[in-house]
């Protein structure tokens, strides 16, 4: 049995550093699954039973826990940054604006709490307090990435003897997932919020304001001004994007492209946003109930949802493919990451968008063929993109920025580097060839990996430490600090943003569970509302608050351990 025993404790042996990593994850994993009031720790307990091995002794070779620390970072936040990045210049419209200041704001004060109670309850003069309080301010914000951020920040400052700070992660994580549930719901109580109301706000807000989604309807010409015009001549006059898919006219169904000339009383199928109906309607004439079809035996029309994967479409434009005009179809919407899209001009085509196809069947099989319209190339990752953005993230977190007044010049990192190239590369890949698609499970694999990578190697270097640090020394106290950086901030800023700025409770708590970045409080906030409310509220915030977490974490780190 001495072969058994050896596996088990000869570092040395990749076997015995495979199992580890085996053991640790796959037993933090099913851990993680344990629901205790109905809330679970999820991944992250993958922490936890890496303390417990290391504390036992079951652990490996610095450097090769560091190596996998470090890959399963960079791992995790280039995925991260890839799936924010299409969306994350999106938000910024007047009520994202606000969201995203109050935000931001709230990560502010969960670390002006952090530094206050650092100065309150603990000795100063001990150098390794404030490290762990840091650890414990993205253990009770419930971000991992800010955890990765900060530890990589401190080994660039400290080198080898940089303090371990995961102990005081893991003694804030648990309350900070109960926490943000509890202090947004004590929002709900101190501003006396009836959900029965903010639902029925919910519904009136949409009827005024109805999305910009597809909207389909039958039109008589009756405007003389548009006789003898193109069709192309009447969407320039309006100004807003509109899809003629079909023209009567003298007894005979068409299909209308850029040169077709309208006359009175010929009568269309426009496609176009709901909020443009009504002025082109106007414009046009009014809404009927057509009693024609089109019916050609030799080319009859179809309507096809077509799936972009040729690469080459990639980027491409919608105005500038001139579909009708040369292939004698029209795009009547466009579906992405299973949201309904307008067919604007201006719309640019990304790898894994879903177009709906309108016209002859023949010409619709060509428009098929031009745009790839093959799911299995989605199946693979673009794997090349995703390590070319690590090398191009590596180098930019390695550039050194002098900063007067600081010890050594600040960089960005392994966690920052790689995050802020992913961002640019998800929104702008496309203008460089860079076919960024990954499907959404190929992202959370990938993610995932990464996070249990990098969870697994915290703790099993933390783990020898951790009773000295934590059972025998303030671990209590770092418990407390740390559900007051969770709450406060919420109290503070949620209680602003609904009595100030009036936003709906339902969106708040999107918002809020956005700023910790904290899914189990987005999947609260989905459970008590029927709408999107939360969901739109967390995404609006979700890509700057997961940058600045991560920036953040560096800068504290700079300005007050440097």
């Amino acid at each position: 049995m001495d072969w058994l025993t050896n596996l088990f404790t000869s570092q040395d042996s990749i076997a015995h550093i495979v199992l580890l990593y085996a053991v640790v994850i796959a037993v933090g994993v099913y851990l993680g699954k344990i629901k205790i009031g109905g809330v679970s720790l999820g991944v992250t307990f993958v922490l936890f039973a890496g303390i417990l091995a290391g504390h036992i002794g079951f652990t490996g070779p610095t450097a090769t826990l560091t190596f996998m620390q470090d890959f399963g970072l960079i791992l995790f936040v280039f995925m991260i940054g890839l799936q924010v990045g299409p969306g994350f210049f999106d938000n910024f419209g007047a009520a994202g604006v606000r969201l995203n200041i109050l935000a931001v704001a709230a990560i502010l004060l969960n670390i002006a709490v952090m530094l206050g109670c650092y100065y309150l309850f603990f000795d100063t003069s001990n150098p390794a307090n404030l490290p762990m309080m840091i650890g414990t301010l993205y253990g009770a914000v419930t971000n991992t990435p800010g955890l990765g951020a900060a530890n990589e920040a401190l080994s660039s400052v400290f080198g080898d003897n940089a303090p371990a700070i995961a102990s005081g992660y893991a003694c804030a994580y648990p309350l900070g997932v109960v926490g943000i549930i509890g202090a947004t719901l004590l929002v709900k109580h101190i501003c006396k919020v009836d959900f029965n109301k903010e639902e029925a706000d919910l519904q009136a807000k949409e009827d005024e304001n109805p999305h910009e989604k597809p909207y389909q309807m039958h039109l008589r010409v009756e405007n003389a001004f548009i006789c003898g015009r193109t069709l192309m001549q009447l969407s320039e006059f309006l100004s807003r994007d509109i899809v003629c898919t079909r023209l009567y006219h003298n007894g005979e169904v068409t299909i209308p492209n850029r040169n077709t000339v309208f006359e009175m009383h010929d009568e269309v199928l426009i496609v176009c946003a709901e909020a443009d109906a009504e002025a082109i309607k106007a414009f046009i004439g009014p809404e009927i109930e057509a009693a024609w079809e089109y019916q050609d035996e030799q080319q009859p029309m179809v309507s096809r949802r077509i799936v972009v994967t040729n690469s080459k479409m990639n980027g491409k434009t919608l105005g500038k493919m001139h579909f009708s005009s040369v292939y004698g179809v029209n795009v009547t919407r466009i579906t992405r990451q299973g949201m309904d899209l307008f067919a604007s001009r201006n719309h640019h085509f990304h790898i894994g968008d879903k177009i709906m196809v309108v016209g002859p069947e023949e010409n619709v099989n060509r428009v098929a063929e031009l745009m790839g319209n093959s799911v299995k190339r989605l199946d693979a990752p673009n794997i090349a993109t995703i390590f070319v953005g690590i090398f191009i993230g590596i180098i930019f977190g390695s550039l050194p920025i002098a900063i007067p007044g600081m010890p050594v010049p600040m960089k960005l990192g392994l966690a920052g580097g790689p995050l802020i190239i992913s961002i640019l590369i998800g929104r702008f890949g496309y203008r460089m060839k860079l076919i960024t698609y990954t499907t959404t499970s190929a992202n959370m694999m990938l993610r995932e990996i990464g996070l249990v990578l990098f969870l697994a190697s915290v703790g099993i270097k933390a783990g020898a430490g951790f009773w000295d640090t934590v059972i025998s020394g303030d671990g209590l106290k770092y418990v407390g600090t740390g559900f007051l950086i969770t709450i406060i901030p919420i109290l503070i800023i949620g209680t602003i943003a609904r009595l100030k700025f009036r936003f709906n409770y339902f969106t708040l708590m999107g918002m809020l569970a956005g700023t910790y970045t904290d899914p189990p409080a987005l999947a609260y906030a989905n459970s008590v509302c029927s709408r999107e409310a939360p969901a739109i509220g967390y995404s609006t915030v979700y890509p700057l608050s997961m940058f600045m977490r991560i920036f953040t974490a560096q800068m504290i780190v700079l300005f007050c351990c440097g």
